[in-house]
C-alpha cells in the first residue's frame, strides 16, 4: 500500500525514475480499487447506481495524472523517453525490463537510494 500512496504523493511529478515495484504495485492497487468500484456499480440498482457511477468517475479522473506520471518515470528508469508510455505494447515491454543500473540522464538510481 505504501507504493500506491507514494505515487499519489508524487501526483504530477514526471521527472525522475520509478522502480518496477513502484510501477507495478501502483498498477495492482489501482486495478483492485477499479475492479471493486466496477463490481459495486454492477451490483447496485435503483438510487445507489448513479452515486457509485459518480464515485467511479471521480476515482478514475483522480488517478489519471499519477498513472501517467508513474508510467513516464518508469520509462525514465529504463533510460527511455517518457513518450514511449503512449505505445501500449512497447510500454509493457519496457515496463517489465530492469532499470538502468546507476545514474542515467533522468536521475539517480532509485534502487541505490533505498536500503
Amino acid at each position: 500500500m505504501n507504493w500506491y500512496i507514494n505515487v499519489l504523493k508524487k501526483y504530477a511529478v514526471f521527472a525522475g525514475r520509478a522502480r518496477r515495484t513502484e510501477y507495478w504495485m501502483f498498477f495492482l492497487f489501482n486495478f483492485i480499487i477499479s475492479f471493486v468500484l466496477g463490481f459495486l456499480q454492477g451490483l447496485s440498482s435503483g438510487s445507489a447506481g448513479p452515486k457509485i457511477l459518480i464515485l467511479t468517475n471521480i476515482y478514475t479522473l483522480a488517478v489519471l495524472i499519477p498513472s501517467i506520471a508513474v508510467a513516464v518515470r518508469r520509462m525514465h528508469d529504463t533510460d527511455h523517453n517518457g513518450w514511449w508510455a503512449i505505445f501500449p505494447i512497447v510500454n509493457l515491454v519496457i515496463a517489465c525490463q530492469e532499470g538502468t543500473k546507476g545514474d542515467n540522464r533522468f536521475g539517480s538510481d532509485p534502487k541505490a537510494e533505498t536500503p
